[in-house]
């Protein structure tokens, strides 16, 4: 299981969550099951599955924008979660 904590900001009007987690769990007898990750009862979550049969198709310049900003990631070229959340404040 992957476990990685965001924090972001929580300034009045944004929709976002000060304490983000992101985990991989899996389905057992119809729940999803999450190994290491304390959660409350009755804390509100979101579920994105993986669907293996559909693809995705990239243009060329698109995929070449993926494999740099990968490459980026790769080489620790982020950006904290403020930093995003700032930006996309800005681009709105």
């Amino acid at each position: 299981m992957m476990s990685l904590g965001v924090a972001t900001p929580n300034a009045p009007g944004t929709e976002y969550d000060s304490g983000m987690q992101v985990a991989t769990g899996t389905v057992v007898g119809g729940k999803v099951v999450v190994e290491g990750l304390d959660l409350r009862e009755g804390e509100n979550v979101t579920v994105l599955t993986q669907e293996s049969e559909q693809e995705v198709h990239l243009s060329p310049e698109d995929e070449a924008q993926l494999l740099e900003a990968v490459a980026e990631a790769d080489r620790g070229q982020t950006i904290s979660a403020e930093e995003l959340f700032a930006r996309l404040d800005r681009a709105r």
